[in-house]
């Protein structure tokens, strides 16, 4: 039998995204709705079972959420595309702007996959490292634009994990420095009502990501869109991977989206309760908390990675330790929980530190 030729060499060096799946009374890792979707609304996908076509592909376009959702922003449905997950939307990003030659402006500490994607289509990155308090460096992003050398810029806002907005009047800035496509990230836009979307009338070259696996408890499905152009969505369409979306996903994201004022209730609980869980966090001796304006907050400890081993194996709760990524010393990230489930992760962390 011949050796295997070897794969690509860019490849080598490339840690893979691994979320691993641990068993824990107290999941608190991923960003997660701690809520299941609301009960009415199973019960409706569930009376329609026996009559959905599981033999049947889905439609490629996935007409009927599109214009939902441009319904709900003022937008045309040539405005939307809906994609497997926030996830397939970043690919196709570097799919089509990015790649060999061409340039990718990053902002860490931020979410690891865009630069994952990048190196795994060949595309180079610039980093521009966050201020101390995980603010942009302004003046420094703007001088690097001047140089017009930029393909693509992404911005997560609110960023994770951090948990902290960009200003509106910087962004509308970067907008006009630069003809680079610029993907504002706003999975997280249900718990901070901040949007560029006004935006999008005036610049060609921006695009808007968004998710229904954080605030509409979709995570399951794997649903996400974006919102641009129509030039720009019929760019994404030639890289996209066909019926990437499910029939039912597709189905599932229209009930949860026709009926999303069902979850409002939820997602003001939850931004009550990070609020909640800073403030408490912040009277733990030893702990350095960050503001956050998502459903996540990030905090700093003193030996972050052993906090995070006792939280999981002496009170089997499981957050996220980002310690090691750049940036993000001695740092953790603590998913918002049902009241419940707060409380018990704060009577953890307080017996861990204390103890010392």
């Amino acid at each position: 039998m011949c050796a295997l030729r070897a794969a690509r060499s860019e490849l080598d060096a490339l840690i893979p995204y691994d979320a691993k799946e641990i068993r824990v009374d107290i999941n608190m890792s991923a960003n997660e709705n701690p809520y299941n979707m609301p009960r009415e609304l199973q019960e409706r996908l569930s009376s329609h079972l026996s009559r959905f076509q599981f033999n049947r592909y889905p439609d490629a376009t996935a007409p009927r959420l599109r214009d939902l959702i441009a319904e709900a922003n003022g937008l045309d449905v040539d405005n939307v595309l809906v994609a497997n997950g926030g996830d397939e939307i970043i690919m196709n990003l570097f799919l089509t702007w990015g790649g060999k030659g061409r340039k990718f402006m990053n902002f860490p500490p931020t979410f690891a996959m865009y630069e994952n994607d990048a190196q795994v289509t060949g595309t180079e990155i610039v980093s521009i490292p966050r201020t101390a308090n995980f603010d942009l460096d302004e003046d420094a992003i703007m001088a690097r634009l001047g140089e017009n050398d930029i393909d693509l810029v992404i911005i997560a806002n609110p960023n994770n994990p951090t948990g902290n907005l960009v200003s509106e009047s910087f962004l509308m800035d970067m907008l006009k420095a630069t003809d680079a496509l610029v993907c504002v990230d706003e999975a997280y836009f249900e718990f901070s009502r901040a949007t560029v979307r006004p935006l999008l009338d005036r610049f060609d070259n921006l695009v808007i990501l968004r998710t229904f696996s954080k605030a509409f408890s979709l995570a399951a499905l794997r649903v996400g869109y974006m919102i641009a152009s129509p030039e720009i969505v019929d760019t994404f369409k030639k890289v996209r991977q066909p019926y990437s979306v499910s029939a039912f996903s597709q189905w599932a994201a229209q009930v949860v989206f026709r009926d999303r004022a069902l979850f409002e209730n939820a997602i003001e609980e939850l931004v009550f309760e990070r609020d909640k869980l800073m403030e408490a966090m912040r009277e733990i001796a030893g702990v350095t908390v960050f503001d956050s304006e998502s459903n996540f907050v990030l905090f700093r400890v003193a030996h972050a990675s052993r906090v995070w081993r006792e939280l999981y194996h002496e009170y089997s709760i499981l957050i996220r330790d980002v310690s090691r990524e750049e940036g993000l010393d001695d740092c953790l990230r603590v998913s918002v929980g049902t009241p419940s489930q707060n409380q018990a992760f704060l009577k953890a962390l307080r017996e861990i530190v204390e103890k010392g």
